[in-house]
């Protein structure tokens, strides 16, 4: 089932979206709602990604150059 959410969006952006919503004939809502789904995967990767590099720092686990990597997968060229 759909959720109301609510925010405040600045004078200039509401704006926009409002004139973007006029000459298109779509609502504010799709809009918002595009705008979500287009960036909410690349900041899904790139929190989840800190995260991950932060445990690995303090496991304290040797890394490995790419050299080393493509070496060991022979891929090197």
């Amino acid at each position: 089932m759909p959720q109301m959410h609510s925010f405040q969006l600045s004078d200039d952006l509401s704006a926009r979206l409002a004139t973007l919503s006029r000459s298109t004939k779509r609502t504010k809502s799709f809009f918002i709602r595009e705008a979500l789904e287009r960036v909410i995967e690349d900041l899904e990767d790139a929190y989840l990604a800190e995260n991950a590099y932060e445990e690995f720092i303090k496991s304290g686990a040797p890394s490995k150059s790419l050299e080393e990597v493509e070496n060991a997968l022979g891929l090197a060229d």
